[in-house]
């Protein structure tokens, strides 16, 4: 079981897309961002980042009713041109509760009680958008051996 750590995350350049739906979502408009990246001749400078704009008690009915605020980013080494769907900007960084989830996407639950559990047992309050960072491929890994970074900013 991983433990909770805070780091100072910092702020980093990103090409990214929002939309609203379900969290199936999100694989495609990965793929869609990498593709714009590639396409206007950018350079991957980190993994891909999900970015849950939900309170956590409203995730399974926002997914259930097709309208989660969905936002995924790729960092890049430098600026890139965006389009209607496809924004480059600077993700702010600042403190951040951290817990790194080995597993399934799907089973991540009890990694985000744990965080949110160790947030309240330390007194700090969850100051933004919670963060899932994608270590490893799941064409290239089985479900089992993922690796997600999951971020609270806090304060």
């Amino acid at each position: 079981m991983s433990e909770v750590v805070v780091s100072n995350v910092e702020p980093q350049i990103v090409v990214g897309m929002r939309k609203r739906g379900t969290y199936a979502q999100i694989r495609p408009m990965l793929a869609s961002v990498r593709k714009h990246i590639e396409a206007n001749g950018g350079k991957v400078s980190g993994p891909p980042t999900f970015i849950c704009h939900e309170n956590p008690k409203k995730i399974l009915r926002a997914n259930l009713q097709h309208n989660a605020d969905v936002e995924v980013v790729i960092p890049v080494s430098a600026e890139v041109s965006g389009d209607e769907e496809i924004a480059c900007y600077e993700l702010p960084g600042g403190a951040m509760a951290k817990i790194t989830h080995k597993g399934p996407y799907e089973k991540s639950a009890e990694s985000y009680k744990r965080l949110f559990a160790w947030i309240a047992e330390n007194h700090k309050k969850v100051a933004g958008p919670t963060r899932e960072v994608y270590l490893n491929d799941p064409k290239k890994v089985p479900p089992k051996e993922l690796l997600t970074e999951i971020y609270a900013p806090v304060a």
